[in-house]
């Protein structure tokens, strides 16, 4: 996420295409229509290769599919739309998968515009030179899904980040033997694509956010509570799945036995970022969650005044009755912002709170990017200093490892899949 603050632009202002991407980081604010492209932004076929996620370390091999969700009880927050939307993306334990086609990581209209995207919300990756569609997931789609229930864990991304590039954990603990449902916000994630058109958003829809939201405290409330709505909404559809529905407005054929697979009755949730503090405080609001965990996300509210302190949200004011795990890396720069609300849930808990950091890292490497950095350093295509910026100098074969166990053996501990 970036971290620029600015005014906000007004509702559906046009950025023309004069106006150069990086100018946009200091436009500020919340904008109601995507920038235009500079140009294809798209693969430049004279790099060679393609980038490369972690392969899942467990014994069951991984299907996917997607689902598009709507809920018609919320209009959308940030944009002129009737009904809210989210799409999500099923990681689960397959019963065979031989005959599937392995699943991207981006859909390749949303890889289009992400190359453009991307860039404004972690300046650190380059422009140009990188095909976002070419990159496989180890996931088959549609295969059928194993027959025993399994404890269902949702995931919410961090602020700007696309649910994509969660993509390497989710499939870990899939491997595991988890159900993993991956979130898009969207009008907070990068980009999002949907399966059909609908009136005040394009097929595939931008962030609305040209700075950190926690710069606006009015937004930062927004986003926060649009995207705890988000993952309730998305339980309530887990609920309808076990239960032999098909949720999606569209009536995609779901995978053979997907119903089977989720057990409802156990739930947990892991988010990054602005998607940490939406698994911890989902939990202190909704009794379905019986474990989450908080990977570098704030706990209170950005102050309303300037020089004061932000109210304390609930699961930090009143601590945690379930098990919750709070991990950090040396490297986030706002480590005092962060101390004074995980310090309060630490002191208010009832439920022992365990800690833990990952060390010579920065704050995306809880993401997909701790896999991606290092190649797009290697290959000249990020300097250094941006690799280091966006996830550390670790390396990933210490880092991914690192947070795969933190996260496996947590849910393991309180919500096992035996």
């Amino acid at each position: 996420m970036v971290h620029e603050a600015g005014p906000v632009i007004g509702r559906r202002g046009i950025l023309g295409a004069a106006i150069p991407a990086a100018a946009l980081l200091f436009a500020g604010g919340v904008v109601r229509a995507r920038p235009a492209r500079a140009g294809s932004g798209g693969a430049d076929p004279s790099v060679p290769g393609r980038l490369r996620l972690p392969a899942p370390t467990g014994p069951h091999p991984v299907g996917t599919t997607t689902l598009y969700l709507v809920d018609r009880s919320r209009t959308d927050p940030w944009e002129p739309i009737a009904v809210r939307e989210v799409m999500v993306t099923v990681f689960y334990p397959a019963r065979g998968v031989a005959g599937r086609t392995v699943a991207p990581q981006l859909t390749e209209a949303a890889a289009r515009e992400f190359a453009v995207a991307g860039p404004l919300g972690h300046p650190q990756l380059p422009s140009t030179g990188v095909d976002w569609a070419a990159t496989r997931t180890h996931s088959r789609i549609d295969a059928p899904a194993q027959t025993t229930r399994r404890p269902v864990l949702l995931y919410s991304p961090g602020g700007g980040d696309p649910r994509g590039m969660g993509t390497g954990l989710a499939e870990e603990l899939a491997s595991r033997g988890y159900v993993v449902v991956t979130m898009d916000h969207p009008g907070d994630a990068a980009v999002v694509e949907f399966p059909v058109d609908l009136a005040g958003r394009d097929r595939v829809r931008w962030t609305v956010f040209r700075f950190d939201p926690r710069n606006d405290p009015t937004i930062a409330d927004t986003m926060i509570d649009t995207r705890i709505a988000d993952t309730r909404f998305v339980l309530d559809q887990v609920a309808v799945l076990a239960a032999g529905g098909n949720p999606d407005p569209t009536g995609r054929p779901l995978p053979a036995d997907l119903h089977r697979v989720l057990d409802p009755r156990r739930v947990g949730v892991y988010g990054h970022s602005a998607g940490g503090t939406t698994a911890a405080e989902t939990m202190a609001e909704d009794r379905r969650v019986a474990a989450a965990i908080n990977l570098e996300g704030y706990l209170d509210h950005p102050p309303r005044v300037l020089g004061q302190v932000g109210e304390l949200y609930p699961i930090a004011r009143d601590g945690a009755d379930r098990p919750l795990l709070l991990v950090d890396t040396d490297g986030f720069p706002e480590h005092a912002a962060l101390e004074r609300s995980w310090s309060a849930l630490l002191a208010h808990s009832r439920h022992p709170v365990p800690r833990r950091r990952i060390h010579s890292a920065a704050h995306a490497v809880f993401t997909d990017y701790a896999a991606i950095a290092p190649q797009l350093a290697a290959s000249g295509r990020m300097t250094p200093a941006a690799r280091d910026a966006l996830v550390g100098a670790i390396a990933p074969t210490r880092s991914i490892p690192t947070v795969r166990r933190h996260v496996h053996g947590f849910f393991a501990r309180h919500l096992p899949t035996h």
